[in-house]
């Protein structure tokens, strides 16, 4: 927009510098002249100042509304009258867009103040200006820049450049995939360049443990001026890793084991993991998944594991009712993929087959328990079907939102199954970040990529079927339930269930998290479905722990406080 001013040079019949008797203003229609002449600090009676008569052209030209200003002087009786004349900018007819793909004209209109019926005022159009570019970086737009402004009969048109994705050049990587990396990136060739979202995308490619490095780079591409290549350069590390589990009851000693996973094996993001676990819990698996799912691919696993679990103790409302030894064998296999134009929801199929053989029946106190449990011996195959809404912000590097997921699992009389039942639950998780937390206390926890997490779960189940063996049960208690509480230490047909967790980063590896654990389970069927459920009697439990990131993973250890003893529970990954 070209704007220009212009200021008279002083008539030479004033040979010394006069009085200044009167000060006005013409050729303003819309701009009222007090509001003009406020910004002049010639004032009448002083002596007239040829460097004050400068500033006061370029105070009024300042004001934004004008194409031009001038002066003119008149000599008059008693000194020189001074007259500025203006030149008005056009009245705003209307304001539009154009290369805004991003955000359509009414977006952009709702920051601008400039409206139509006003004089336009190139100074306050600039910060009109300057909010729109604001909201483009605010959401991550950042090269974005605003071309070129034409005014015209009151027509204003601003051209707007969103630059976008050329090709993304991923370079370093010599055993994972380059299509593994590609399909973490958010970004696609075409789209707009965000910043945030190349920077979360970044930040989940380190987080899945792929790489010791991911560093970005940006090229003009050759193939378009208004696209931006990208070339991520990474640096690989090993990711098979050993782990080490460990779990500490003031009653039930000590159990630990060690597992061996690799999360991405031959470099195809695939996750393979063999372990074992000695101890009162001994057993062996092995199993072989494909995390990663989307519209058009497939999610799946398969595994197989087999345990021998000694002093296992039979629990009925927390009240010990036997000891006894059992050998369980499972195989599963499962597969499920996204659905949906936004790709939030999911499902998933898993068929499950298990053999339970329990044996060693010891200090009964209650027949009807050890008559119950013998009769679950036998083999059980189910179909587990799970629908779930993910509504967390996929952009992210932390968790920000819900997921709530609905399944149901029927057990049939097939492929050698000796039960029939379903079971129902529902389970919901929820994940807000605390930003303002560090503020709180008055010291720095996280940052913006690792903020303090408030995290909750709830999860409540109801059964039907006749008959449901002890291995159908919902069972609480342990380090993935109820913490503070032995593993299965409440089992029914109905289950309640909910943890909360504040989750503050400390350092970038280190943080610290505080939890309540509740939930109970109802209705075991050897009691004639005694015991209602009724939110009145849950069991309860409360601690710390420490979250550590290793070179193993993201290191767990929780100490929780129930109602009869205080346990210890090592792992890795978080609970929920």
């Amino acid at each position: 927009m070209a704007i220009f001013f212009c200021l008279l040079l002083v008539s030479p019949v004033f040979a010394a510098d006069p009085l200044v008797s009167a000060v006005s203003v013409e050729g303003n229609e819309h701009v009222v002249a007090d509001h003009i002449l406020a910004v002049v600090r010639t004032k009448v009676g002083e002596p007239l100042n040829r460097e004050q008569l400068q500033s006061d052209v370029e105070a009024i030209y300042n004001l934004g509304f004008f194409s031009f200003v001038d002066i003119n002087l008149s000599s008059v009786a008693g000194g020189a009258a001074i007259t500025y004349m203006v030149t008005e900018n056009p009245v705003v007819e209307s304001i539009t867009f154009s290369g805004n793909n991003i955000y359509t004209d009414e977006d952009l209109l709702k920051v601008v103040f400039t409206v139509p019926g006003n004089v336009f005022n190139r100074v306050f159009f600039r910060h009109d200006l300057d909010r729109i570019q604001e909201k483009y970086q605010k959401d991550g737009y950042v090269m974005v820049k605003i071309a070129d402004v034409q005014v015209a009969d009151g027509k204003v048109e601003v051209k707007i450049v969103e630059p976008k994705v050329g090709n993304i050049i991923i370079q370093g990587n010599k055993r994972t995939k380059t299509y593994v990396i590609e399909r973490e990136i958010k970004l696609k060739k075409g789209d707009p360049f965000n910043a945030t979202i190349l920077r979360h995308s970044i930040n989940k490619l380190q987080n899945k443990g792929f790489f010791e490095d991911v560093n970005v780079g940006f090229e003009p591409s050759e193939e378009d001026p208004e696209q931006t290549d990208i070339i991520l350069t990474v640096s690989e590390q090993k990711t098979g890793k050993v782990g080490l589990s460990v779990s500490h009851g003031t009653e039930s000693g000590w159990s630990g084991g060690l597992t061996y996973t690799d999360t991405n094996w031959q470099g195809l993001g695939r996750i393979g993991e063999v372990g074992f676990e000695t101890g009162d819990n001994e057993q062996y698996w092995i199993s072989y998944t494909e995390p990663y799912m989307d519209s058009k691919y497939y999610a799946w696993k398969i595994g197989f594991s087999k345990r021998k679990w000694e002093d296992r103790y039979y629990y009925r409302k927390g009240v010990k009712q036997l000891r006894y030894d059992d050998d369980v064998k499972n195989i599963y296999i499962g597969a499920g993929k996204k659905f949906g134009r936004d790709e939030k929801y999911s499902w998933f199929l898993t068929l499950d087959w298990k053999e339970v053989d329990t044996y060693n029946y010891r200090e009964i106190t209650d027949q009807k328990a050890a008559d119950y449990l013998k009769s679950g011996d036998g083999q059980v195959f189910a179909l587990l079907g799970t629908v779930t809404r993910n509504n967390t912000d996929p952009y992210l590097s932390y968790s920000k939102g819900d997921i709530i997921d609905l399944n149901v699992e029927h057990a049939m009389e097939a492929l050698g199954g000796e039960f029939s039942y379903t079971k129902y639950w529902l389970q919901a998780r929820y994940y807000l970040p605390l930003k303002g937390l560090g503020d709180f206390f008055d010291s720095r926890l996280g940052d913006e990529d690792n903020p303090a997490i408030f995290a909750a779960r709830m999860r409540v189940g109801f059964s039907s079927g006749d008959y449901i063996p002890p291995s159908g049960l919902y069972s609480l208690g342990g380090s993935s339930t109820l913490r503070g509480y032995d593993g299965g230490e409440y089992e029914g047909t109905e289950m309640f269930l909910a943890n909360l967790e504040l989750r503050i980063p400390i350092e970038k590896a280190f943080g610290l998290v505080v939890f309540y654990d509740a939930g109970n389970a109802w209705k075991s069927p050897w009691e004639n479905n005694g015991g209602s459920f009724s939110l009145s009697d849950l069991h309860d439990s409360w601690g710390v722990g420490v979250r550590v990131k290793t070179p193993l993973g993201n290191f767990r250890l929780d100490h929780a406080t129930g109602e009869r003893e205080s346990r210890t529970h090592f792992g890795f990954g978080e609970m929920f």
